[in-house]
């Protein structure tokens, strides 16, 4: 049994504002498990796959403009249901309507300067981690906290 996996993306915002410890210990102390990890310009096709939804938009190129005015971090973390919990630390992409406690909730004001991104599903995260990362970048690993983070039976084999 493999657990799901999500990709996070650290915005320019964060880095700039240096936040980017911040953000890693938090999905740290909730328990998930980092496989991939690297600092990156996202270049133009990049971006266009990833907002492919935004791309006739006319605040697109202010996203492109955005996203690349500073290096970002991308991150896979994997666990027992890992994007809908990453979902939850991160908050809504409103930063002015996320709670307190969330990433968003507690560093951001933005709709579009909102500090991360993160996979919205399973299958979008399966899309979106081989659009960042090669499967030589992500790393299985035996993690020994996931014997007190989980039950016998949520642990990965």
């Amino acid at each position: 049994m493999a657990h799901e996996k999500t990709l996070i993306i650290i915005k320019p915002d964060a880095l700039q504002r240096n936040l980017l410890g911040e953000i890693i210990n938090r999905f740290e102390r909730k328990g998930l498990k980092i496989v991939g990890l690297k600092m990156m310009a996202i270049d133009d096709l990049k971006i266009e796959e990833h907002y492919s939804h935004h791309k006739d938009k006319p605040f697109f190129e202010s996203i492109k403009k955005y996203m690349q005015s500073s290096p970002v971090v991308a991150m896979v973390l994997a666990g027992k249901n890992a994007v809908s919990a990453t979902r939850l630390i991160v908050g809504p992409t409103k930063g002015y309507e996320a709670d307190a406690g969330s990433i968003r909730g507690d560093f951001s004001m933005s709709n579009q300067c909102n500090i991360i991104h993160s996979s919205e599903s399973p299958e979008i995260a399966e899309t979106e981690i081989y659009r960042f990362f090669n499967e030589d970048e992500l790393f299985e690993y035996k993690k020994i906290d996931f014997e007190l983070i989980y039950s016998e039976d949520e642990r990965i084999i």
